[in-house]
């Protein structure tokens, strides 16, 4: 409850963005919180040599479900990290997501995201019988993957009440030269103030 300074990931799985938060952070009044879909994520996060519930607080919770509890009131985060998440909730779930996210950001709060951008190659290698809806696919492990433009994110990001401050196409060229294959990755990497 001292904290003066706090950050949030949603969708945390083991904790490889929680952990260098913490590893690299001298400030004694920043708490990160992190909420993960799996129960067994999230206990794998608290089972980590660097874990700590002074400095940081796991949860598990379904950022889709409107009753899910929040150990945290409105208007007291400072940052929101989603790193490849909202591609994975069903498209008719999204806006709630991001409203109901853009509530817990304190004024000047901020939202960074980082997510698959159109025409990924990981979209381009679907085959038939993958695509659940336009732009949303179904992997063999029955998890499932959206393929956002900038202007989808822009709508949702500023119907949430968020002003953005970046919204970036990320192109690689990634080559595995041992396998000699060309990989064109693209993604989108946005900034979203409240």
């Amino acid at each position: 409850q001292g904290a003066k300074r706090r950050i949030l990931e949603v969708g945390c799985g083991v904790g490889n963005t929680v952990f260098p938060i913490l590893q690299t952070n001298n400030d004694p009044e920043l708490m990160v919180y992190c909420c993960d879909f799996s129960s067994t994520a999230v206990q794998l996060v608290k089972e980590h040599p660097d874990y700590n519930p002074d400095t940081c607080h796991a949860f598990v919770c379904d950022v889709t479900d409107d009753k899910a509890e929040i150990p945290f009131p409105d208007q007291s985060l400072d940052i929101i990290i989603l790193i490849f998440v909202l591609s994975a909730i069903s498209p008719e779930k999204m806006q709630y997501v991001l409203n109901r996210l853009a509530q817990l950001l304190k004024p000047g709060g901020k939202i960074l995201f980082r997510d698959y951008g159109r025409y990924d190659l990981a979209q381009l290698r679907f085959k038939k019988g993958h695509c659940l809806s336009e732009n949303f696919y179904v992997r063999g492990d029955g998890t499932r993957v959206y393929f956002f433009t900038q202007e989808e994110l822009r709508d949702m990001l500023t119907k949430a009440g968020l002003t953005e401050e970046q919204n970036h196409i990320d192109r690689r060229l990634q080559v595995n030269r041992g396998r000699q294959l060309k990989m064109y990755r693209v993604w989108i990497q946005c900034k979203y103030r409240k």
